[in-house]
Parts: C-alpha cells; sequence; structure tokens
C-alpha cells in the first residue's frame, strides 16, 4: 500500500482522534497534517508488528500528546482551557466555532466543559476514554494501540469514569 492510499484511506480517522484531543478545528488539522508527515517519513521504518491502523493510532496519540505537553510548557492554554476564565466555570468567548463530530451533546458550554474535564485526565485515562468512548474501538483493539492488557483497559476505563464523575 503506498501513501496515497495511507492517507486517503485513514485520513478521516486521524483528524477525529487529533480532535478529541485538540477539540479545536484548526489545531486538528495542522496536527493530521502533522502525523501525515511523520507517517510518511516513517513509512519505510513500518514493520508490521502491529496492524498498519494501529501504528497510525500511536502516532497520532503520541504527536497530540506531545502537542497538549508543548502548549503546556510555553504556558499557552489549550483551546478548552482558554474558554474559561482561571478557576472559574465562567465562559471568555462564544462556543460557535466550537464543532465536533458524532457528539450528542445539545448544549456547546456542557460540551466544552465535558471535554475541559477529559483534557484534565491523567494521560493513560485521556487516551482511553478517547478511543474506547469517543472512537467508540472494541477495548482489545484500544488494549493493542495502548500496548496494554485488555484488563488494565478495563481498569483505566474505569478510573477514567470515576474522575469525570466526581469533576463532572
Amino acid at each position: 500500500m503506498d501513501f496515497k492510499e495511507i492517507y486517503h484511506l485513514y485520513k478521516d480517522l486521524v483528524y477525529n482522534l487529533c480532535l478529541s484531543y485538540l477539540p479545536n478545528t484548526e489545531d486538528a488539522e495542522d496536527a493530521t497534517q502533522e502525523v501525515f508527515v511523520k507517517i510518511h517519513k516513517q513509512i519505510a521504518s513500518y514493520q508490521g508488528k502491529a496492524a498498519l491502523k494501529t501504528w497510525i493510532y500511536r502516532i497520532a496519540i503520541n504527536y497530540c500528546l506531545d502537542v497538549l505537553k508543548a502548549q503546556k510548557r510555553v504556558k499557552r492554554f489549550a483551546f478548552i482551557s482558554s474558554i474559561f476564565y482561571p478557576n472559574s466555570n465562567q465562559i471568555k468567548h462564544d462556543l460557535v466555532e466550537f464543532k465536533h463530530p458524532g457528539t450528542q451533546l445539545e448544549q456547546k458550554e456542557a460540551l466544552a466543559l465535558l471535554f475541559g474535564h477529559i483534557n484534565n485526565l491523567p494521560k493513560q485515562q485521556k487516551t482511553v476514554l478517547i478511543l474506547a468512548k469517543i472512537e467508540q474501538l472494541p477495548l482489545k483493539e484500544v488494549a493493542e494501540i495502548m500496548n496494554k492488557t485488555p484488563k488494565s483497559v478495563e481498569s483505566l476505563l474505569g478510573r477514567a469514569k470515576q474522575n469525570l464523575k466526581k469533576k463532572y
């Protein structure tokens, strides 16, 4: 399979995953582009130990986590945290631009608040929640992507849900 085929087959998957981590369409588009640059550069080193889809998920997740780390390191706020005034639930901006495919919530504020809480979860809990609940992947596939056992993925998902319940 050549790069062009890979791009057309996985571009929506990568974009939606990036949008889950970086819920701002411009950031998600930029991240998607960067992920495919990485895929293009690394495709020759892909050894087939994991499914191609799993390999692409890992690259996208790692890239998004790196972006979030970099944003914190330079003291810039991610989209969700910039919606609210510091240490408050008061919204600074109109959320007209906030869009996330597949969501069922009617109120933009509730959705932004939920993603704010997801964004503040520990890295592993956040990843398992996004893959299992937002991307709706089977737990076995989530375990493969995260390089964990299905039992540990179930445990992480349970802790993520508990932490969200406490905050929401």
